[in-house]
C-alpha cells in the first residue's frame, strides 16, 4: 500500500511539473531588441506633442503650453516628467523592452506603479525622433485636475535634446 501512495505522489508531482512547464507563456520572450534596440533610446528627449485622450476629454500638454521630457538609460529604464501649464509637474518611471510573441515583436513598457504588468505600444525611432502611441488604458491623466487619474490613450512625439 505504501509503494502505491509513493508512486501516485511522485506521478502527480511529475504531471504537475510538466503541465506548468508547458504553459502558453513559453512562447513569450522579453528582450531589448526588436524593430530597434532599446539602447538606441538612451539619452534625453523633449516632447513636441504629448496627447492624452480619455472618455470625456483630450489634451495635448505641449500644445497647451506645458512640457514633457524623458530621460532614458541604455538599459531601458526611464523617467518621464510631465509639466502641464495648469498644475505642478510630476514624474513617472518604468522600463521599456520588446515583448516577442508568436513571431511578432511589440514595444512594451512596465510602469513602476504597476510592476509585473506591462502595456504594449506602437513605437518608431529615427535618428532624431521617437514616436510612442498607445491604445485605451495605456496611460493615465488627471483631466479635471481633481487628484484622480483617469484611463487614457497616449500619443507622444519626442526629439533628442
Amino acid at each position: 500500500m505504501r509503494t502505491s501512495i509513493k508512486t501516485i505522489l511522485v506521478s502527480s508531482i511529475c504531471i504537475l511539473f510538466v503541465a506548468l512547464s508547458c504553459s502558453k507563456d513559453d512562447d513569450e520572450e522579453l528582450t531589448k531588441d526588436g524593430a530597434f534596440s532599446i539602447s538606441e533610446l538612451a539619452g534625453n528627449w523633449d516632447a513636441t506633442r504629448a496627447s492624452f485622450s480619455g472618455n470625456s476629454a483630450n489634451i495635448d500638454v505641449v500644445a497647451d503650453g506645458g512640457s514633457v521630457t524623458m530621460s532614458v538609460r541604455s538599459s531601458g529604464r526611464f523617467t518621464l516628467t510631465i509639466d502641464p501649464v495648469d498644475r505642478a509637474a510630476y514624474t513617472v518611471s518604468g522600463e521599456m523592452f520588446w515583448e516577442k510573441f508568436e513571431g511578432n515583436s511589440f514595444f512594451a513598457i512596465v510602469w513602476d506603479d504597476y510592476p509585473g504588468d506591462w502595456d504594449t505600444y506602437g513605437a518608431t525611432l529615427t535618428a532624431t525622433t521617437f514616436d510612442l502611441n498607445g491604445g485605451f488604458d495605456s496611460a493615465e491623466y488627471d483631466f479635471d485636475n481633481d487628484g484622480t487619474f483617469e484611463s487614457a490613450s497616449i500619443s507622444m512625439t519626442f526629439t533628442r535634446s
